[in-house]
């Protein structure tokens, strides 16, 4: 059939058709090619990390990739969770608070992404009741097929007119046999078929269970679960194998029998020391190359732009894996069970660590069990210390000792977010002499508020609306330790809190020593603070959280510091590397064409 011409024809459902396929001004069908991920068996397994993986051997071709990931929760966006069920939550650019798979993402792909990349179950129900109040289904009864899969569909095709992709990367939350994700998987199925199956690649993730029982890879759950992914009518063209030890070739052809798909494209993602290694591993399997066959991409292949970027990358791989001097960082938080809870922490201090030739071993510290008795004893043998972001009273003792114990001790400091505020607090009690200093947060009635909601945050309290969210530039002090790492006076960083310094204590923390070296262009709001370098080696802390911005080729200014910091602490001796090596943000590519800042 001819699909423009039919496509354009059927853009609304009414009494004469059932066809729903919206269309976004300036998309054109079968201009854009679409690869959608699927889980099987079990969630958690890396659909992000495979799908981000592909997409970046497709970006080193040259291609426009850009990806979105569909959550099947009803929430609104990924704000509301809690690290235990989701991990960290990732706030991008624009504010918008979502799965911490965006966070791979970005990281994979250089690209500062936005709120048309990320989409819940209650994003897309709300715009289509929204859109039943408003008449624009002309009467129609409106139903889960075709207006709620009408506008899962209306969503793709935005992104791919904003961001002018040649290929949208869709990856699916869950696994297939997931209720809520039913409708997304009708929907992609839909889609395929109005675009023309040559525009459509279909992956599926799957386990590999290996029972200590029995001593051997299992492929029983994958096939039953591949079974699934057909009778919703998708049949996968490649299929991902997750396992801890590669899979075996009897068990991939057991897989490529049972789903009719080729061995070259049975593809074992086992356990490897780093996210980072995985597109060579697809590369090395030809997946790339299946991909560009399956989607006709061949012609706009640039292969010296791809190994251009294979060598930069590869490089980036050598540096992290050949790091020579240890150091142990010590992350003093109240998630500490979870490790998802600070996977852009861990990312960050692993492009910090291969930025200056550190290999960064971690300790996790519970904040609840630390106390002034036993915070030496805790911290024994660390050569830096993060006090990470959360919210909430509890463990809040355990990180007043600890940054009390690394101030007065030497030991280098990096404090995010909540632990700028911790910082702020321990530093007015125990150096300005502010005995009751503490945050409106923890003690509304605080006699002495240090931190506090800002006036123009009370205002917002009774709308729901007062947590400050997104990218801010910040003006940095010049010949302050922030503004030498970053090498600017302004430098892009990423906010999600609610409380700040109050202004009425600024001049007497600054008269006692601490130096407020980044601060709000248009606001009184501090948003760095360090002790100068003859009071403390690195005491560093942000209102912001500088660990979702940090990129394999460009880490975060404020972690390859704290590297360096600890590298010197243990003995090691160097240089800070130039900015020009820890690039600041705001120079990356974007995949999205802005929606509207963030509230404020």
């Amino acid at each position: 059939m001819n699909t423009e011409r039919t496509l354009a024809s059927l853009t609304f459902a009414s009494d004469e058709t059932e066809f729903f396929t919206p269309m976004p001004a300036g998309y054109t069908p079968g201009k854009t090619r679409y690869v959608v991920v699927f889980g099987t068996v079990m969630s958690g397994l890396g659909k992000g990390i495979f799908s981000s993986s592909l997409a970046k051997i497709l970006q080193d071709k040259g291609l426009a990739v850009a990806p979105i990931k569909l959550e099947g929760y009803l929430n609104h966006d990924s704000g509301t969770l809690n690290p235990y069920r989701h991990g960290e939550v990732f706030v991008l650019d624009d504010g918008m608070e979502c799965d911490m798979d965006l966070g791979t993402y970005e990281r994979m792909l250089n690209q500062d992404l936005g709120r048309l990349n990320f989409s819940t179950s209650g994003q897309i129900l709300s715009s289509v009741l929204e859109k039943e109040r408003l008449g624009r289904y002309l009467g129609r009864d409106v139903q889960m097929i075709p207006h709620v899969t009408g506008e899962v569909k209306l969503r793709l095709r935005e992104l791919a007119v904003a961001a002018q992709a040649d290929v949208v990367f869709v990856e699916i939350g869950g696994t297939v046999g997931d209720v809520e994700n039913a409708y997304f998987i009708e929907a992609v199925r839909e889609m395929s078929y109005e675009e023309g199956p040559s525009n459509f690649c279909f992956v599926a993730l799957t386990y590999i269970v290996e029972p200590d029982i029995l001593g051997e890879q299992k492929s029983k759950p994958a096939q039953l679960n591949l079974k699934l992914l057909n009778a919703a009518g998708i049949h996968p063209h490649i299929i991902a194998c997750r396992a801890s030890a590669t899979v075996s070739k009897k068990v991939r052809e057991k897989i490529a029998l049972f789903a009719n798909v080729p061995m070259s494209r049975v593809f074992s993602m086992h356990d490897c020391d780093s996210v980072y290694v995985i597109p060579e591993m697809l590369r090395g399997a030809g997946i790339d190359a299946a991909v560009i066959e399956l989607l006709g991409l061949a012609d706009q292949v640039d292969v010296q732009a791809e190994e251009r970027a294979r060598k930069t990358w590869s490089d980036y791989i050598n540096r992290f894996r050949s790091a020579a001097h240890p150091i142990t960082i010590g992350i003093i938080g109240k998630y500490t069970s979870v490790r998802d809870s600070y996977a852009s922490i861990i990312h960050a201090l692993e492009h910090a660590g291969a930025a200056t030739n550190a290999k960064v071993q971690l300790r996790w510290v519970d904040s609840s069990d630390l106390s002034e008795e036993n915070v030496a004893e805790r911290l024994k043998n660390l050569h830096g210390v993060i006090v990470p972001g959360g919210f909430g009273y509890r463990g809040v003792d355990g990180k007043l000792a600890c940054i009390k114990y690394v101030r007065e001790n030497g030991l280098p400091y990096l404090g995010l977010c909540y632990g700028m505020q911790i910082a702020v607090i321990e530093f007015a009690r125990n150096v300005c002499g502010l005995a009751h200093a503490g945050s409106t947060e923890i003690e509304p009635d605080c006699p002495q508020p240090v931190i506090d909601l800002l006036p123009e945050q009370k205002k917002l309290e009774g709308l729901g609306g007062n947590m400050r969210l997104g990218g801010r530039d910040v003006r940095l002090t010049l010949g302050s330790a922030m503004a030498r790492l970053c090498g600017s006076e302004t430098i892009r960083m990423r906010f999600r809190h609610r409380y700040e310094v109050d202004p009425q204590y600024i001049r007497i923390l600054e008269e006692h020593g601490l130096v407020f070296s980044g601060r709000s262009p248009d606001h009184p709001i501090m948003q760095v603070l360090e002790l100068p370098a003859d009071r403390h080696p690195f005491f560093m802390a942000t209102q912001a959280h500088p660990e979702l911005t940090s990129r394999p080729l460009h880490p975060q200014p404020m972690f390859v510091g704290l590297a360096q910091a600890a590298l010197n602490y243990s003995g090691v001796r160097g240089d800070i590397p130039a900015p020009s090596t820890a690039a600041s943000e705001g120079t990356r590519a974007s995949s999205v064409v802005r929606t509207g800042g963030a509230p404020h």
